[in-house]
């Protein structure tokens, strides 16, 4: 979940399994969406992002599907380059420049959007409304081309949103919007940190369970992180955040009927820890 940070579903699948499975996209998003309290749910848009394995028609369909249990659902997915694409991509003119997300110019980038120069068979299947914006820049070092991008020496991506221009879908906004989905690379990177990275079993059973509890502990820090530090330790990332918190040294005892967590005193993270439990003990408790 973009806004927290957290990992609202996951699913292990064999060594077997098809990539871009839709099937598999839908599982997860509708376990992903049941985490999400009602209010919240119901009464806000809610924005899909993925890369290109998300662009089916399959999974898009039914995202917009759940328009019809009351959801407001829009997609933000990435487009496989094609020919019919690349065709609409050479004869685009109106290129503007992109944005970055403080909303200053994007060295070397440009947008367009090719909606309108796409032969309308090559949507057909998408749901209605669905639109195409392109984005070409500079490639970075060690980046990947193809050969359509090495004609020119820019990179070009797509992504397919079927927010309408009058909700605010600008095509700089869209485009900058979707590009922030590439924080979900560096939440799995971490995620790596913290158990995802090594499953302890050839036993599916037993991995499952595992992602189980990964995902749990990767849920905790988070929301420690969000409702009880402070400063450099609420950004941290896990292997800090393990070494400088969790591996304190202290020892529960208990006197006069009251538990205490004694600290030691000289860990340099010592007031940070006694600050959190403070702020722990400070917070409402949920409702039954």
């Amino acid at each position: 979940m973009d806004n927290t940070g957290q990992a609202l579903a996951g699913l292990l699948r064999k060594g077997n399994a098809g990539s871009g499975t839709a099937a598999d996209h839908i599982e997860v998003l509708d376990a992903a969406l049941a985490q999400i309290p009602d209010v919240a749910r119901f009464g806000q848009d809610v924005l899909v992002r993925t890369d290109t394995a998300g662009c089916s028609k399959a999974f898009l369909a039914h995202i917009r599907s759940l328009r019809t249990l009351g959801m407001r659902t829009f997609f933000s997915v990435g487009m496989p380059i094609t020919e019919p694409v690349r065709d609409a991509i050479v004869h685009a003119s109106a290129w503007i420049p992109a944005l970055d997300a403080d909303g200053e110019l994007r060295d070397g980038a440009q947008i367009v959007e090719l909606t309108h120069l796409i032969e309308a068979d090559h949507l057909t299947g998408y749901p209605e409304g669905t639109r195409l914006i392109c984005r070409r820049q500079r490639p970075h070092p060690g980046a990947q081309l193809d050969l359509f991008d090495t004609v020119e020496g820019l990179r070009h991506q797509v992504v397919a949103t079927d927010t309408p221009v009058a909700g605010g879908g600008s095509i700089q906004y869209l485009e900058v919007r979707h590009r922030a989905h590439a924080r979900v690379e560096d939440r799995i990177r971490t995620g790596k940190d913290s158990g995802l990275g090594r499953f302890p079993s050839r036993q599916f059973d037993i991995n499952q369970a595992w992602l189980e509890l990964a995902l749990t502990g990767i849920d905790l820090t988070r929301w420690t992180q969000l409702l009880l530090l402070h400063g450099e330790l609420a950004k941290a990332e896990p292997k800090k955040l393990r070494y400088r918190l969790l591996h304190t040294a202290a020892r529960i005892v208990r006197t006069g009927r009251t538990t205490l967590l004694r600290i030691n005193a000289s860990w340099p993270w010592a007031t940070e820890l006694a600050q959190a439990f403070e702020r722990l003990k400070q917070l409402p408790l949920p409702a039954p």
